[in-house]
């Protein structure tokens, strides 16, 4: 599945050029060095220990886990390998979260140990020979898991006429804004080096463990009179005392399985144009109105006159967190009132949920449970719903840049977790839902289910307006 400059999807359908392979790694001294790093006070963010947690929690009862980021783009000729080897390290020295590793104690307690010094971390070329395209997507799921230092893996695969730079990083240290900045600071740096000259001065990246301090610093200070406490404890009350579950079976979730993707086109070039005609009419914008169309879709399956449901939103705040290497991504809860109402009342009802409830994007929910402890975990296949503009920054930053003939691709490891993902994507001549989900025969209906009645929601809202009810 390609948006815009970046194709998406799991590691099955990465596919570069098979040819001789070398990958970064740790070397033993640095390996050394980092079971040495001393503890450090600043506690993991709430993303980085729900990552780290559900890790544990899964694999403890024989269940896989989604974990690595898998990131690449091709480069013209043969590769300089001195180049990219200094490409790497400087990265991995500048990018401050890549010194931390965490620690699994008796006590439950998940404890930071910090590497002091950038200039210990060394990583070293190793060569792998001529694989093949299954090989060379086994090796990169053979990164190691978060609770090793060491969970990052960089390469090349040497093509004919070009080579193909990869990255595969366990989640624990980074978010979707990994391409961005990993691969503008490799495109811009390689050709400098290669060009015979000097490194390039890049502008100071930010510190992860500063906004760990801030995060926690701020949802230390909640109480359960706080509005944000509050307006997520109404949400979670309303579901059952949790977090809203996706409205078809999935299947058993105690059995293992992988992850599987789908994609349907939701609206085609004009028929993108007028649902945003349609959106604008209604006092909303194209995020309100994907919101609605999913509202609208699940009251069309379940009979269920509101729509609760949960999307993403970087926190990154400042110009430092933008080129800071890290997890930052939040949730926002989605409240929206469906009834008998017409389109535009879901979507200017949606629309306000998603701009009210932004800020609630910097309170996790692992926090609101620790206030209200009457509130459960999240349920098995809780779906979360993205919303990506090829049009939209950071999308947009990569075009800006002039990376968007690289062929850059973003993967998941293809493992699954306990998150369900829908994507709805608009590029400039479509738009499309892409779901990933557990890859068994009951979800695999359930979704095609759900996908047929959300573009027809889809469809009917581009062709009949906004005062529209979907009959």
């Amino acid at each position: 599945m390609r948006v815009g400059p970046l194709a998406l999807g799991t590691l099955s359908d990465w596919e570069p050029e098979p040819g001789p392979t070398v990958v970064w790694q740790p070397s033993a001294a640095a390996l050394a060095v980092a079971q040495r790093a001393p503890i450090n006070a600043v506690p993991a963010s709430y993303m980085q220990e729900q990552h780290i947690r559900g890790y544990i929690d899964q694999t403890a009862v024989g269940l896989d886990y989604s974990r690595l980021m898998v990131l690449s783009c091709d480069m013209a000729g043969r590769c300089d390998r001195r180049a990219i080897d200094y490409i790497i390290n400087a990265h991995v020295r500048r990018h401050e979260t890549y010194r931390s590793w965490f620690e699994h104690a008796d006590d439950g307690r998940l404890i930071r140990h910090v590497i002091d010094d950038p200039a210990d971390i060394q990583l070293v070329a190793v060569d792998h020979g001529d694989l093949t395209l299954p090989q060379v997507r086994e090796l990169l799921t053979q990164t190691p898991d978060p609770l090793q230092w060491d969970c990052f893996r960089f390469g090349i695969i040497q093509g004919k006429s070009h080579f193909t730079f990869f990255a595969s990083i366990d989640h624990v240290h980074v978010d979707a804004a990994v391409a961005g900045v990993t691969l503008m600071e490799l495109y811009f740096m390689y050709n400098a080096l290669v060009a015979g000259g000097a490194p390039l001065e890049l502008p100071a990246a930010g510190n992860y463990s500063e906004f760990c301090v801030r995060q926690h610093q701020f949802t230390s200070a909640l109480t359960l009179e706080s509005p944000e406490i509050a307006a997520w404890r109404d949400f979670a009350e309303s579901n059952e005392n949790s977090l809203p579950g996706f409205p078809l079976p999935l299947g058993d979730p105690a059995q293992p399985c992988p992850a599987a993707m789908v994609t349907v086109t939701m609206l085609g070039e004009k028929q993108t144009v007028d649902f945003e005609t349609v959106c604008t009419d209604a006092g909303a914008r194209f995020i309100g109105g994907v919101l609605a169309c999913c509202g609208l879709a699940e009251q069309e399956l379940t009979g269920k006159g509101t729509y609760f449901g949960l999307t993403p939103r970087d926190t990154r705040r400042s110009p430092d967190d933008d080129l800071t290497l890290g997890w930052f991504t939040g949730l926002i809860p989605i409240t929206v009132e469906i009834g008998d109402s017409s389109f535009a009342d879901a979507a200017q009802s949606a629309q306000v949920s998603f701009d009210s409830g932004r800020t609630l994007a910097d309170v996790p929910y692992q926090r609101v449970r620790e206030l209200v402890p009457t509130l459960g975990k999240p349920p098995p296949n809780f779906p979360v719903v993205n919303f990506l503009d090829a049009g939209a920054a950071p999308l947009s930053a990569l075009i800006a840049a002039g990376l968007d003939d690289l062929n850059i691709g973003v993967y998941s490891d293809g493992r699954y977790s306990y998150q369900m993902s829908v994507y709805v994507i608009r590029v400039g001549e479509e738009t499309a839902a892409t779901a990933v989900f557990p890859d068994n025969p009951q979800a695999h209906e359930s979704v095609a289910r759900y996908l047929a009645v959300l573009k027809s929601v889809f469809e009917r809202v581009a062709a009949g307006g906004p005062g529209g009810h979907l009959a």
